[in-house]
């Protein structure tokens, strides 16, 4: 099967640090692959070149087996990889129907891209996405910065699988929150399979991992150090390697 998305050979320098040496990695359609190793191994540095904040000074990355070049997070996401940071880019400010629908707002009775927001649409659409992740809030009226971490990470989740996001890339998603927020995070991550998204989880809890990925990549020194599915190691193997 040609792999949704795949990294041949990327390398990444900062300042002459090798951040990233030769990395070959491919993830197949409806996988969720963890990926762990310890601060500095260079698992962010590959995720902002997979979500196109950063671009590799050697290599290539391919979608669905077309080279691609990720200039920016907006081509990332036009090409279906959606990025959930730990910091979670949401205003809180605003309404979930808004940042739901936040940089891709329907527009109603609009002229040459211009015109007024289709709220109803927002909010109706909203509705039935938090449903999709089965997260039960109270209204798509309310403002995010009400909600508790999990709730945040839910929403935006529940945004990447309204969009059809082919690639969801989920950057320390349950950092900070208590045990039963947690649960509930790695409960949205064991969804995607179901509806045909694939996940890539970065997390430095190996225990997370290993209770909703089909296969663990570990990493180390800039380099994949280990690649093989969930079921084939153990905890205690992976603390070994790094």
């Amino acid at each position: 099967m040609t792999p949704i998305i795949e990294c041949r050979g990327v390398q990444k320098w900062y300042a002459g640090v090798h951040a990233l040496k030769n990395i070959n990695l491919a993830v197949q359609r409806g996988e969720v692959v963890g990926l762990v190793g310890d601060n500095g191994a260079g698992k962010s540095t590959l995720i902002k070149i997979l979500s196109g904040v950063h671009q590799p000074e050697a290599g290539a990355v391919l979608i669905e087996g077309r080279p691609v070049v990720l200039r920016s997070p907006k081509v990332a996401m036009r090409l279906g990889i959606e990025t959930i940071y730990q910091t979670n880019s949401m205003v809180p400010t605003m309404s979930i129907a808004r940042n739901l629908f936040l940089g891709r707002e329907p527009i109603s009775l609009g002229i040459g891209g211009i015109g007024l927001l289709d709220q109803a649409r927002m909010r109706r659409e909203s509705v039935q996405a938090i449903a999709d992740v089965d997260l039960h809030l109270r209204s798509p009226d309310a403002l995010v910065g009400e909600l508790s971490g999990g709730q945040r990470q839910g929403v935006a989740i529940a945004r990447a699988m309204h969009f059809k996001s082919k690639v969801l890339v989920l950057d320390e998603p349950t950092n900070h929150l208590s045990v039963k927020e947690t649960n509930k995070v790695l409960g949205f991550i064991r969804g995607l399979k179901p509806q045909g998204v694939t996940g890539i989880f970065i997390s430095h809890n190996i225990h997370h991992v290993f209770e909703c990925c089909d296969r663990i990549v570990a990493m180390a020194r800039g380099e994949i150090v280990f690649d093989s599915p969930v079921g084939g190691t153990n905890i205690d193997h992976i603390h070994d390697l790094l």
